[in-house]
């Protein structure tokens, strides 16, 4: 196959039928992935969900945000390590910010690890800025770990 055709990546709304796929690559992505119940419970909820897909049809990220009355909450964004440093996190990113924008949201929000440098480079390279922080949010080797709350003003 040509190289340059594997390269094409297509984003669609994530299917129940697509779940064991998310979760291999929230296992592969975190250390603390999200569980099958708690995906399909977001689904069914109604959240924005979706999945990119290489050229091939393999899934190698997905993303979902909630989207309570005026304000959207990206809820999670994973990408396959093995794709990492292609794009792919600022691609389904800019996805969500335009669902948000369409929605007419006024503010998307989300939470990144304090330590999760590369989540919060690309974060605040399109805009967020810090806007608190949540002590002990995420579940951590040694405990838990703070997370800081950032915010996009889309008005």
């Amino acid at each position: 196959m040509n190289a340059q055709l594997k390269d094409v990546q297509t984003i669609l709304p994530m299917q129940v039928s697509q779940l064991p796929e998310v979760l291999v690559v929230e296992r592969r992505a975190y250390e603390f992935p999200w569980t099958d119940t708690i995906l399909k419970d977001c689904l069914k909820a109604g959240y924005s969900a979706w999945v990119l897909a290489d050229s091939d049809g393999v899934l190698i990220a997905h993303a979902r945000m909630s989207r309570p009355v005026d304000e959207c909450h990206v809820r999670n964004l994973g990408v396959d390590p093995a794709q990492h440093r292609r794009g792919l996190a600022l691609q389904l990113l800019h996805h969500l910010m335009t669902i948000a924008r369409a929605a007419n949201a006024s503010i998307v929000l989300l939470e990144v690890r304090k330590s999760n440098k590369a989540a919060l480079r690309l974060y605040e390279s399109v805009g967020f800025q810090r806007i608190g922080v949540r002590k002990a949010y995420y579940p951590a080797k040694d405990g838990r770990e703070d997370a800081l709350v950032l915010g996009f003003d889309i008005l």
